[in-house]
């Protein structure tokens, strides 16, 4: 016999058509069962065979007989069988909402600001469904959804983000995240309601990456407001971010959805005077499984947090 391939597949009509010849014990009886005739059964095994690289039956007179091989892989057989009818179950239940996986592709502050009590309502609306989180931002957490690794994203506009336009998504808008002023605790402008942002340009600054979402977003912000950062430390993580601040090495632009992260610290928060800046949260799914009801359930909560949550602008 041929060696099996290492990209293993076998048809599972034709286990269905073995399973049936053990429980049978003879071709005919087996096409009777099955509806078939006994040619068209012995071409069923026979192509069996040569998909598992084995030979599953031999001569035992005028009829045939099992051999180790079949018994080996029916064994299997059955594991397959009744995995199947657990799929068949689960889909069914899924197609209802009430069971499955799904899984969340959201930016570091998301997790922390938002996907809380999202978790939790689901835990207790869906509570058979499986939910993963990964971190993860724009544009690999759109690749990510695109190869199907990844059911929801929740993320940040900026420049790697895919367009409103872009009709591969179905977009739902979230929340609107203010960004305030941090400086250190004793800062000479600390003692201020609102502060331009301009004010600071000779500050030095700590800011995230550059291609990151808080890096790109904080430099986006300053050019707007007419100046280029000092940037003296480029820290993504808001906690070490928030940390520096504290410690006196530099201002930062920091979202309102982290304030959990910095509310221990000797540091003081400013409001921007005018018009605030923001970023603008979404969810997004592949464009026709906006109507799966899982991902429905998990896009209402989504909703229903940032509806909720006290930091939109």
């Amino acid at each position: 016999m041929e060696r099996i391939s290492t990209a293993f597949t076998i048809d599972v009509r034709r286990l269905t058509v073995l399973r049936e010849l053990q429980r049978r014990g003879s071709l005919a009886r087996t096409a009777e069962a099955l509806h078939l005739t006994p040619s068209a059964v012995s071409q069923q095994i026979a192509t069996l065979a040569r998909e598992v690289g084995a030979p599953l039956t031999e001569r035992d007179g005028r009829g045939v007989r099992l051999t180790g091989q079949a018994r080996v892989l029916l064994a299997h057989a059955e594991t397959i069988a009744a995995q199947l009818e657990r799929a068949r179950a689960d889909l069914a239940a899924y197609r209802e909402g009430g069971r499955g996986q799904v899984t969340i592709g959201c930016f570091g502050s998301g997790i922390l600001g938002l996907l809380p009590p999202v978790l939790r309502a689901l835990a207790g609306r869906l509570p058979h469904v499986r939910v993963d989180v990964v971190e993860a931002e724009p544009p690999d957490v759109f690749t990510a959804l695109d190869a199907g690794r990844l059911d929801v994203v929740v993320a940040v506009d900026f420049a790697a983000t895919p367009p409103h336009t872009d009709r591969r998504y179905t977009r739902t808008d979230l929340l609107t995240d203010v960004l305030d002023l941090v400086v250190p605790e004793g800062h000479p402008l600390a003692g201020r309601d609102r502060v331009p942002l301009r004010d600071l340009a000779g500050e030095p600054w700590i800011v995230g990456a550059a291609e990151s979402c808080c890096g790109a977003v904080a430099r986006a912000v300053c050019a707007a407001a007419g100046f280029t950062p000092d940037v003296r430390h480029a820290v993504n993580d808001w906690a070490a971010l928030t940390a520096l601040v504290e410690a006196g090495a530099g201002v930062a632009l920091v979202p309102r959805l982290v304030r959990p992260l910095y509310a221990h610290r000797r540091l003081t928060v400013l409001p921007v005077a005018g018009q605030p800046p923001s970023r603008n949260v979404f969810a997004a799914v592949r464009a026709g499984a906006e109507g799966d009801p899982v991902l429905s359930a998990l896009r209402d909560q989504l909703r229903c947090a940032a509806e909720e949550s006290t930091v939109v602008g």
